[in-house]
């Protein structure tokens, strides 16, 4: 029997570099975590997932996971880019209960600095809102959105829509229209 000649496998593990992946300036400049990589060219493009908890050590935010993605790397420093942020579905589902409503409002807006962004408010109802009610809910909330975004640039959009600073406003205006228990934006995703 004729023996077989073993093949050298390569360990391509030995030829990769560690890189630190950094936050953007808006949100500190912070490392938040690190990634192996055998060109630097291949990290641009990777998204980053970190929690609100993890940049800012606040117990309370747990809940909003914000999304980066890498855009350029400097030496061994791979700097990021906002991309989006999203809620987790178990909290939004803990607001929703029976005998309430919830109305999804999705709203394209442009900032003062010209970047568009998507941003998903939802609005939970004390009690149950009738389709007229929520259709009326949902042009005023799209109206407010687009009128805040209008007077404030990119990074301060991002800000007030993460903190919940932007829930809090729109909340005080459209509870006038009907009885509101809370308002969230769910999610927003940079579209430029």
């Amino acid at each position: 029997m004729a023996k077989a000649k073993r093949r050298h496998v390569r360990d391509t593990w030995k030829e990769k570099d560690w890189y630190t992946i950094k936050t953007p300036v808006a949100f500190g400049d912070k490392e938040i975590g690190e990634t192996p990589s055998r060109d630097p060219d291949f990290l641009v493009g990777r998204t980053v997932e970190v929690t609100m908890r993890e940049l800012t050590g606040d117990f309370s935010k747990q809940y909003i996971k914000l999304q980066f993605e890498i855009d350029n790397v400097a030496g061994d420093v791979a700097n990021t880019k906002f991309t989006g942020h999203k809620t987790t579905t178990d909290y939004v589902r803990s607001m929703i209960r029976r005998g309430t409503s919830r109305i999804d409002t999705p709203v394209i807006i442009e900032t003062k600095d010209g970047h568009k962004m998507k941003l998903h408010v939802l609005a939970v109802t004390t009690r149950r809102a009738k389709s007229s009610q929520q259709k009326f809910m949902r042009e005023t909330i799209t109206e407010l959105v687009n009128n805040i975004a209008v007077e404030k640039n990119f990074e301060d959009v991002i800000e007030t829509s993460v903190n919940g600073r932007l829930a809090s406003e729109i909340y005080h205006t459209a509870k006038k229209i009907y009885p509101l228990k809370r308002v969230e934006v769910i999610k927003s995703k940079v579209l430029d």
